[in-house]
């Protein structure tokens, strides 16, 4: 039987959650009290959770009614990486089930050997843990960042949100950034997010256009930049008033868009008295379903 597996970072359940949200994320070591209650202060600032799981769950829900209404038995799971329900766990439920196959799709469009390839990793190591008999081939989409309706979503969202903003506004693309170690080691993955910024922009009849990253971690070593908000600092100061930022390195709201782009940007906005807005995510979306309903089609699982 084959089996679609949609994968996520995952997220606390509520803030009680964190420590351990938290201790999972360093692989073990706890983080410090004030590390602590900084991640849970931010999660008190968008309402006490993050929606990701629940959105995640309706993604799969959503795909699993579309696989079903083309007449294929192919089931649907999703798994996250550090929290409920756990790829360990979700992986041994699809062998208990009956899969012998698995097309494994990160919810993260742009690969990078430090960030999606660890569900690749987490995967792949689940299946090593089960009994010679009970192990599943598996098929990873490692990137599809270009995909047609992954820029046709991005670009009416972008249009969207456009349409409430003067013409002049500044069009800023984000996406997680990640040390910049991976650079040396020959990562695409700043690559990959400006293809998806050029052809989103293209799509916007040649919109200019500007790229930033967002939600580093603070680490002693150094993350890619620019950071989003001295970018935006950074235009305010050349003359933009009106700024539309556009996160195409993430499909569903999460911490890194709830806090980070609807706090952090707007207060800075706010304070500045210049206009900010963001472009809604795809979340569990028709337009996002139908994306995902092409990549297991196009790979043979249906």
């Amino acid at each position: 039987m084959k089996a679609v597996l949609l994968l996520s970072f995952g997220s606390p359940r509520s803030v009680e959650d964190v420590p351990s949200y938290y201790t999972h994320i360093r692989g073990g070591h706890t983080p410090s009290e004030r590390e602590i209650e900084i991640l849970r202060e931010r999660y008190r600032r968008i309402g006490g959770r993050s929606p990701l799981i629940d959105i995640t769950e309706s993604q799969k829900r959503k795909l699993q009614e579309a696989i079903t209404r083309e007449g294929s038995d192919t089931r649907v799971y999703f798994a996250m990486l550090h929290s409920a329900p756990l790829v360990t766990d979700v992986v041994k439920q699809m062998s208990e089930a009956g899969v012998t196959a698995i097309l494994g799709i990160p919810l993260a469009p742009h690969y990078s050997e430090v960030n999606t390839a660890t569900y690749t990793l987490s995967v792949d190591s689940a299946i090593d843990g089960l009994p010679g008999d009970k192990r599943m081939n598996v098929d990873f989409i490692r990137s599809w960042h270009t995909r047609p309706d992954f820029i046709e979503a991005w670009a009416r969202r972008v249009k969207e949100k456009a349409a409430e903003l003067p013409a002049n506004y500044s069009l800023v693309f984000s996406a997680h950034s990640l040390p910049e170690s991976i650079l040396a080691r020959g990562d695409t993955y700043p690559a990959r997010l400006l293809e998806t910024c050029e052809l989103v922009a293209s799509a916007l009849d040649g919109k200019e256009w500007s790229f930033a990253f967002q939600s580093a971690s603070h680490t002693r070593e150094p993350w890619l930049g620019p950071d989003l908000l001295k970018h935006l600092e950074t235009l305010r100061q050349d003359g933009f008033s009106s700024f539309l930022v556009a996160p195409i390195g993430f499909v569903s709201d999460n911490l890194e868009i709830l806090f980070d782009l609807d706090v952090e940007c707007k207060e800075w906005a706010e304070e500045r008295g210049v206009t900010l807005k963001r472009a809604r995510m795809l979340n569990d979306e028709p337009d996002f379903i139908s994306c995902l309903f092409g990549l297991v089609s196009e790979y043979g699982y249906l």
